[in-house]
């Protein structure tokens, strides 16, 4: 599972939330509650918080956690606003926190009580802890031409076949500027203008421009695209396709605490967020979604047959290049007008 950017809640939220005051802060935090209540993507992803990080934290604290699912940055500013913040962590990809955080709508995290174990430097900021890592890879149904680059991707006379990109600004863009000869490290800030043009490029030869992380591979398996970019959490393990994590897209989602959350709550739920950081718990959820946690060293506890399969072993990670949310962020108006001219062309 997946999260895409969601650019149309970010707009929205960015005009609608302005009348809403500072919330008022609360007492000190009371007895340890008996139950808190998650908002989660859902799928395998909900899965793998249950198994690795829930039940580990229920074992130890005695308390129940309830997860919801579908998450979305509309709904944490619905909390918020109302005053009723019913879920005590919602999971938001990271342009969605900062938006948030823009808007006022998160609570700082108490890092003290958390105490995580040893994790990478962006999975701890002030308002968000990082808890999944996932990519945005080049697939291919086996059999095809192996490319190596997007620049390969985007050469339709040397690998020649249908494509399916992303129906997603915030992936394609920088997808299309890694195309166009941009070095990895000087992607951001986006050059809005050589991105749209590389992507005219290639847009009469793009089948499929998917919206859901399960349309990529079930494309590349039914032969309608000889090339996809996917997530790589439905592509690892599939027998019928191959990727690279070469140039990939390197992404994390969050975990935040909505403003005006239940202290007593909100302290429990710092505990949930230790077992998050911790690598052996981290390692059950590779079992049931292949994305990884925050912790550096995963490829020294995961079966050699494996080591490939994840965005954050050493060899994986160093081959990609990590979005910017803020930039996203805070161009996210912009974009998606652009996009959606763009989309009135094809």
């Amino acid at each position: 599972m997946h999260r895409p950017v969601l650019f149309n809640a970010i707009c929205a939220a960015m005009t609608a939330i302005a009348a809403a005051g500072p919330l008022s802060a609360h007492a000190q935090a009371g007895p340890a509650p008996k139950e808190i209540r998650i908002l989660e993507s859902g799928g395998a992803s909900g899965d793998s918080i249950e198994q690795a990080y829930i039940k580990p934290f229920t074992a130890r604290t005695g308390i129940k956690v309830t997860r919801e699912s579908p998450t979305s940055a509309g709904k944490l500013q619905a909390m918020v606003q109302s005053k009723n913040v019913t879920s005590v962590l919602v999971e938001l990809g990271a342009t969605n926190v900062v938006a948030a955080r823009a808007l006022g709508l998160l609570e700082p995290l108490d890092w003290a009580a958390i105490n995580p174990a040893p994790v990478y430097p962006e999975a701890k900021w002030p308002d968000a802890f990082g808890y999944q890592y996932s990519s945005t890879i080049m697939a291919w149904g086996k059999g095809s031409k192996q490319p190596k680059t997007w620049a390969d991707f985007w050469n339709v006379k040397d690998f020649p076949g249908k494509r399916a990109l992303p129906d997603y600004p915030g992936y394609a863009l920088p997808l299309a500027l890694l195309a166009d000869g941009v070095a990895p490290d000087k992607l951001y800030p986006l050059d809005i203008d050589r991105a749209f043009a590389s992507l005219q490029k290639i847009k009469g030869s793009v089948a499929v421009w998917w919206k859901a992380g399960a349309q990529a591979p079930q494309l590349l398996e039914d032969k309608e695209v000889a090339y996809s970019a996917a997530w790589s959490g439905r592509i690892v393990g599939n027998p019928k396709i191959d990727y690279t994590y070469n140039q990939g897209l390197l992404q994390l989602a969050y975990f935040v605490v909505p403003k005006g959350a239940d202290p007593a709550a909100k302290a429990a739920a710092m505990g949930l967020l230790h077992e998050m950081s911790k690598l052996e718990n981290q390692l059950v959820a590779t079992n049931v979604i292949p994305y990884t946690g925050a912790s550096p060293g995963i490829e020294k506890m995961v079966p050699k047959e494996k080591i490939d399969d994840y965005p954050t072993t050493e060899a994986n990670k160093k081959l990609q290049v990590q979005a910017d949310p803020t930039w996203t962020a805070d161009n996210a108006k912009l974009i998606e007008k652009r996009w959606q001219e763009f989309k009135l062309g094809l």
